[in-house]
């Protein structure tokens, strides 16, 4: 069984930050992988939807709005295929006009928004640290690809046209017949197949990984090892891999052999953020005061935003000078100056961590790396 996984990149964020409508619908729903626990996440997503459907027959909207909405939010609680593939969240967006899913796998808790905006806060934690992965099991005579999220059990993923091993991929009945490879024999005529099934293998994982954007990790011996990673064309593959040969290792061990590598991953990316925070204090280009990040950010300067996943600053940013006027309380148009924040600098192509109080330096509301002084 396979955990299905659809994070939204940034461009997907962005677009669900930047939209408005007087009838936008935020629903998280913590969900499982097993198809006997889909039912109960379909009624979990009912109630949740007559919640949001109440709020805005409340608002008096209209009943075309209202029936839009309610119309997108049936289809999808009738979706019998759409349930049995589920991660450990399901995020739902839904306007009169619209409506977009991921499937998480971080666990969320359960919530309904209803604004004229969406409530994308939660997602940012899971774009963070999604506590997700791939394992490639590679080995002369067998090559599997992982799935690995926290709090569900590891699964393997189909990936067509996945060589079977070395020598079918180079078409011989084994490569340690003393067949010459052009003018290449013995081990050195070993590597060069060895190559050539490395190729194949990633080949073939392209469209699975292509903008999945989640670490690979090898587990795999040398030297085909040292191979893959000389061919490999995904991005994430991670430097620190599973050592030794995966053939007789089940998916359960190797995701306990991953999870510690991902944790190492997140902790070293976010201590060189926190250096990289330090370094810019140095010469003037961080920023921790609200005013001064919404500021920057309204001008494309913030390269990397650290902020408070728990926090809410009620109130509103102008849009043209980035002045921030502070609100008692959340409505439709106070939302929160982090979230829109955030907003200005994704759409700069500005990176955002969503993270705990006592990982942002200071332990303040947001913490900001410049490209610029502002």
């Amino acid at each position: 069984m396979a955990l299905h996984i659809d994070i939204p990149t940034p461009a997907q964020l962005t677009s669900l930050l930047d939209a408005r409508s007087p009838a936008s619908v935020s629903i998280y729903v913590p969900t499982s992988p097993l198809p006997q626990d889909a039912d109960a996440d379909r009624i979990e997503l009912k109630n949740l939807a007559a919640a949001a459907v109440r709020q805005l027959e409340d608002g008096d909207l209209g009943h075309g709005v209202v029936g839009g909405v309610r119309e997108h939010l049936d289809h999808l609680h009738d979706d019998e295929d759409f349930w049995h593939l589920q991660a450990s969240s399901l995020a739902v967006f839904a306007t009169p006009d619209a409506l977009r899913t991921f499937r998480l796998p971080n666990r969320l808790t359960s919530m309904v928004e209803v604004s004229d905006r969406f409530h994308v806060k939660p997602l940012l934690r899971t774009v963070t640290f999604p506590q997700a992965a791939f394992v490639l099991a590679l080995a002369q005579g067998s090559v599997r690809l992982v799935e690995v999220a926290a709090e569900v059990p590891a699964s393997e993923v189909s990936v067509a046209d996945l060589p079977s091993d070395v020598a079918g991929a180079v078409g011989k009945a084994s490569i340690a017949d003393r067949a010459a490879v052009g003018r290449i024999q013995g081990s050195e005529g070993q590597k060069v197949r060895m190559r050539q099934y490395a190729r194949q293998v990633d080949r073939a994982l392209r469209p699975v990984l292509a903008g999945v954007g989640l670490p690979l990790i090898l587990a795999c011996a040398e030297p085909l090892n040292a191979i893959f990673r000389e061919v490999n064309s995904y991005p994430n593959l991670v430097a620190a891999g599973i050592h030794g040969n995966p053939e007789t290792t089940s998916a359960a061990d190797l995701a306990a052999a991953a999870r510690p590598i991902l944790d190492d991953l997140y902790a070293a990316d976010l201590a060189a953020v926190r250096e990289r925070l330090r370094a810019s204090a140095g010469v003037g280009r961080a920023a921790t005061e609200l005013t001064d990040i919404a500021r920057a950010a309204t001008f494309g300067a913030v390269d990397t935003l650290l902020v408070d996943i728990d926090e809410t600053v009620p109130g509103y940013i102008d849009e043209d000078s980035g002045a921030v006027t502070l609100e008692a309380a959340d409505d439709a148009v106070n939302y929160g100056v982090i979230d829109e924040i955030a907003r200005r600098v994704l759409r700069s192509g500005g990176r955002v961590l969503a993270l705990r109080r006592e990982d942002v330096p200071g332990e303040a509301p947001a913490a900001a790396i410049l490209r610029f002084a502002v």
